[in-house]
């Protein structure tokens, strides 16, 4: 199994750039696989066992690109001799990611080069710890990456304070009484060389990222955004700069500046670019957000007293205060203290969770009021919270089918946009009117900068970097990007029942008292059944327990499997048991009969009380549905969604239950390890299948379907197995996420329809098609604006995302489903 990886990458712009860097990562030594995320400025790469890095980051630089790396200084305790620093590297070496290490012995430092995207410092300090030796960070060199707003922030500017009075130069030769007084200034010839002075900052300094890019991808014959910029912009320059130098060399008419264009072009695309790369910080906001609920230290008690320590050098074991207002640092066991915990950035549900001895917190949750003291269990990338940030983070360099077919498209567009303009300039020379060299020179400047395909590139990754951060935000983590686009596809979703559709565990649902107070006489039932271990008891005594009764005490107590149990509770004999057990005892059952055969067509076990030989109540116990579900499932179906519920229970028992929730297709007792293969089944139709489930059982099936979906209050491994995990058991947030989906995909489907009809309508517009016809012929600024808007607007759609509204974020309480234990109102 070879190693996971993320490499960030710094100077990509267009979909050729990925296909690009994708090739030369994929030649490169050691890479199984590449994927390359444009929105994102990464990598994911899987090597293979013992592959070196320095081959991967080498084709990154070969294809005219920048691997983003850090540095880190570690301050190391208890290094003594050469062993130790051998030791020391060696551990950081063979950590994933760890580009350098070197160790000052006599500073007792240690200097690591690091890729950001794959290692934190924390991470560092780990494995220098498990070396045996303790560390503290001194200083930490940013990424590389961090400078690129600065970078095009700066370009900008100094393109925008030279582009300016070079456009009214221009153009206020053209004006009505400016015009005149211009050129009694200076000639014509003067003020061109005056345009040259402004341009050329604008051209060589401000513009160097075009060229630096554009030569690596001509050198590579494969050119993109940046060989188009470079092309168009140079033309213009240099073509100026020759009409200036040399006019007699152009036919009469066509020594003219495009000085202003040059200009104009390369600060409207660095405009775009830096306008993109603004939303593109916007569409990984999610992230951003779930790293800052990370606490920066916890308050250890170490040798008696508490001490604020960074969260990184916390260990596995210690004991952690928490004070009322303050944020939970990491995972563990509450041991002293009671409070309410504010866990909607794990659940989604704003109702604080009370939290006492023996209970679980999460790191990153919020301590409302009371105290704490609670045992560390995770640390690090452990933590549920790091583990819900990793999630999304590969969901969204994740690349879904639709992204693989416009990668291929970009990679041949380019090309055939390049061919286009050049056919554009032959037949504009040949064919047009006079002056015909600056008719094909306009035609095929407007066509290379129409073709960037920068639009391209960006449609699908920056709709799936917000939709995901927007399921993350409602309790929906897509663990992979297919998923998100999938899921809005699937024509039939099949529930696992058992804590999924219900609670999956037994609950008083009736409790009808034949003589007598109800409350008495479940004190006396539940004081009963608390000696016995049996499902339906706990869920009798939890009644009890939950309406706040006290239970006295039982005596004699015995249980018959199969039929009942009996105890003496406040010197009164109480029998509790199924009808054959009270046919024994003798008790008359039939006032309640026709109520017990009603309640077990409901899928409820209804069961008898007798007191001191008389009939008492009728009881019945069910494994309760969730609340919402029904709800969530008529969402689904308003969808267009078919719906099966699968089960392990006998065929009766599970047709109430689907009745109840109005499902018409029942897969009934279904062993566990034909999940799968039911799935499978259903697949065979024809059909796109999700699975919904949460037990360990469930797992193979999760993996079968075309769309897992695990509840995240479920097991592991169903977690692991699953694409889409439901981060609270209300199942209305898997109607939320169909919903997601579904936006999603009608975004980046938007996004392409604009992306590609953009260049497929302007191309033959800038080529001059409609110039015969109506006197049009694209100017090359307007074209480089026209591109710049285009990526423009695919990003702001995109982000229109986050306004989306889900139905399951403010969930109500259905009108249809049980009020309160051991009402008698049906489950439905």
């Amino acid at each position: 199994m070879g190693t996971e990886l993320v490499l960030g990458i710094d100077g990509m712009s267009c979909a050729s750039c990925v296909r690009r860097v994708e090739r030369a990562l994929e030649q490169a030594k050691g890479v199984e696989q590449a994927s390359v995320n444009l929105a994102g400025n990464r990598a994911d790469l899987r090597l293979a066992r013992g592959a070196m890095l320095e081959p991967v980051l080498g084709a990154v630089r070969d294809a005219g690109y920048e691997p983003r790396i850090a540095e880190a200084v570690f301050q190391v305790e208890g290094m003594s001799c050469a062993s130790c620093v051998g030791r020391i590297e060696k551990a950081l070496l063979t950590r994933p990611g760890v580009v350098r290490a070197s160790v000052n012995l006599a500073l007792g430092k240690v200097t690591v080069g690091y890729l950001s995207d794959a290692l934190s410092p924390g991470r560092l300090r780990d494995a220098i710890r498990e070396a045996g030796y303790e560390s503290h960070a001194e200083e930490a060199a940013p990424p590389v990456g961090d400078s690129e707003g600065a970078s095009l922030r700066y370009a900008l500017l100094v393109a925008a304070l030279f582009t300016v009075p070079l456009f009214l130069v221009s153009m206020g030769k053209m004006l009505p009484g400016l015009g005149p007084w211009m050129h009694g200034l200076m000639d014509a010839r003067g003020w061109m060389w005056l345009e040259l002075l402004l341009v050329t900052p604008v051209q060589f300094h401000a513009g160097a990222r075009f060229y630096r890019g554009g030569w690596t991808e001509l050198r590579h014959l494969n050119p993109g955004m940046n060989s188009l910029v470079m092309i168009g912009a140079s033309a213009a320059y240099f073509y100026s700069l020759l009409a200036l130098l040399a006019p007699g060399l152009f036919p009469a008419g066509t020594a003219v500046s495009y000085f202003e264009a040059a200009g104009v072009i390369i600060t409207l695309i660095l405009l775009g670019r830096y306008l993109e790369h603004i939303a593109r910080g916007r569409t990984s906001q999610a992230i951003r957000k779930l790293m800052g609920l990370q606490a920066p230290t916890a308050r250890v008690l170490r040798d008696g007293e508490a001490r604020d320590v960074p969260v990184e050098d916390v260990l596995p074991g210690e004991r952690v205060q928490v004070r009322p207002g303050e944020r939970v640092p990491l995972d563990g066991e509450v041991l002293e203290g009671s409070s309410w915990v504010d866990e909607s950035m794990i659940s989604g549900e704003p109702v604080p969770v009370e939290k006492g001895p023996g209970a679980e917190l999460v790191g990153g949750t919020v301590n409302k009021h009371g105290s704490l003291l609670f045992r560390v269990s995770r640390v690090g990338e452990d933590t549920v919270l790091s583990r819900i940030i990793r999630m999304v983070e590969s969901a969204q360099a994740d690349k879904p089918p639709i992204q693989l077919l416009a990668d291929r498209i970009a990679g041949v567009f380019v090309p055939v946009a390049v061919l286009v303009a050049l056919l554009s300039f032959v037949v504009w020379l040949l064919l047009g009117p006079s002056p015909a060299l600056s008719y094909a020179f306009v035609s095929a400047v407007s066509v290379l900068l129409i073709a960037c395909p920068c639009a391209m590139g960006l449609a699908t990754p920056t709709a799936i970097m917000v939709g995901t951060g927007k399921g993350a935000e409602q309790g929906v983590l897509f663990r992979k990007g297919t998923a998100l686009e999938l899921l809005g596809q699937v024509d039939r979703v099949v529930l696992d029942k058992t804590g999924t559709l219900t609670e999956g565990r037994p609950a008083l649902t009736d409790f009808r008292v034949v003589d007598g107070e109800e409350d008495e006489l479940l004190a006396l039932v539940a004081a009963a059944e608390s000696l016995s271990e049996h499902p339906v008891a706990e869920a009798l005594v939890r009644a009890a327990r939950e309406r706040g009764l006290d239970l006295p005490p039982a005596t004699d107590f015995q249980a018959r499997p199969g039929f009942g149990v009996r105890a003496t509770v406040a010197g009164q004999r109480l029998d509790i048991g199924a009808d054959r057990y009270m046919r024994e005892l003798g008790v008359d059952i039939s006032p309640l009969t026709a109520a017990a055969e009603d309640l077990a067509r409901r899928a409820r076990t209804p069961l008898y009380v007798a007191v001191d030989g008389r009939l008492g109540a009728l009881i019945a116990v069910a494994d309760p549905l969730k609340p919402g579900s029904v709800e969530a499932l008529e969402r689904l179906r308003e969808q267009g969604v078919e719906l099966a519920m699968l089960s392990g229970d006998n065929r009766h028992t599970a047709q109430a239950i689907a009745v109840e929730l109005g499902i018409s297709r029942v897969l009934a007792e279904v062993l566990p390890e034909q999940k799968a293969s039911e799935v499978k089944r259903l697949q065979a139709e024809g059909k796109r299948v999700a699975f919904v489930g949460d037990g360990i059982n469930d797992a193979p099936a999760l993996a079968q379907a075309d769309v897992g979906i695990a509840i995240g209050t479920g097991t592991d491994i169903a977690v692991e197995a699953a694409d889409v995990v439901l981060m609270r058991g209300d199942l209305r947030v898997l109607a939320a996420a169909f919903r997601l989906s579904a936006r999603t995909r009608r975004t980046i489907v938007g996004n392409f329809v604009w992306a590609y009809g953009y260049n497929v309508a302007l191309i033959p517009v800038a080529a001059g098609v409609l110039y015969p016809f109506t006197g049009l012929l694209l100017n090359p600024m307007v074209a480089a604006g026209a591109m710049s808007l285009s990526s423009i607007f695919v990003l702001s759609n995109s982000l229109r995302l986050r306004r989306v509204k889900l139905a399951a974020e403010t969930p109500g309480t259905s009108s249809r489903q049980i009020g309160r234990t051991g009402s008698s109102a049906p489950i439905s």
